[in-house]
C-alpha cells in the first residue's frame, strides 16, 4: 500500500478548498490532463468526476467516485480506469500547527491493477504521489489560503 505524506504551509480549510473543487484535479493529480464534474454535489458521497489521461496522441477517460468524506478532514475516492480496474485513494488532512499534514494512501482494488500489484508498481505509485502532493502543495500555497476558490 503506497502511503506518502506532505506538509502544506496552509491550514486544512485551504487544502480542502482545492480538494472540493473537482475542476482542479487535472492541475494537481499526476496522470489526468483535465477533469470534469459529473455531479453538482462534489465531494459528497456518490458524486463523480470524469478525467482524461493523454499520452502523446492517445487519450482515454476514467471516472472517480467519492466513497467517503468528512468535510475538511478526509476524502476517500475510487478511481476507475476501464480495463485497468479500480484503485482506492484516501486523502487525510491533519492540522499541523498552522499548517496541514496531508496523508495519501492508494492501492488497487479490482481488475488488472489489483492482480498485477507488486513492489515495482508500489514504487511507481510512490513517485506518482511525490509529484501529486507537491503539485497540491504548490496550488494551495499559491492560492493564499483558498482565496482563488472561495
Amino acid at each position: 500500500m503506497a502511503v506518502r505524506n506532505q506538509l502544506i504551509h496552509r491550514p486544512p480549510q485551504a487544502v480542502w478548498a482545492v480538494l472540493a473543487d473537482p475542476a482542479s484535479y487535472g492541475e494537481w493529480v499526476v496522470g489526468p490532463s483535465e477533469s470534469t464534474p459529473l455531479d453538482q454535489a462534489w465531494p459528497e458521497v456518490g458524486s463523480r468526476l470524469r478525467y482524461t489521461v493523454r499520452l502523446g496522441p492517445w487519450s482515454t477517460e476514467g471516472v472517480t467516485t467519492v466513497r467517503h468524506t468528512e468535510a475538511g478532514r478526509e476524502l476517500e475516492l475510487e478511481a476507475s480506469f476501464k480495463s485497468l480496474g479500480t484503485a482506492r485513494i484516501f486523502l487525510q488532512l491533519r492540522p499541523w500547527g498552522e499548517e496541514t499534514l496531508v496523508v495519501c494512501d492508494e492501492h488497487p482494488l479490482r481488475g488488472v491493477g489489483g492482480t498485477l500489484h507488486n513492489p515495482a508498481i508500489e514504487a511507481l505509485l510512490q513517485l506518482r504521489h511525490r509529484g501529486m502532493l507537491a503539485r497540491l502543495a504548490k496550488i494551495v500555497e499559491q492560492d493564499h489560503a483558498g482565496a482563488r476558490r472561495a
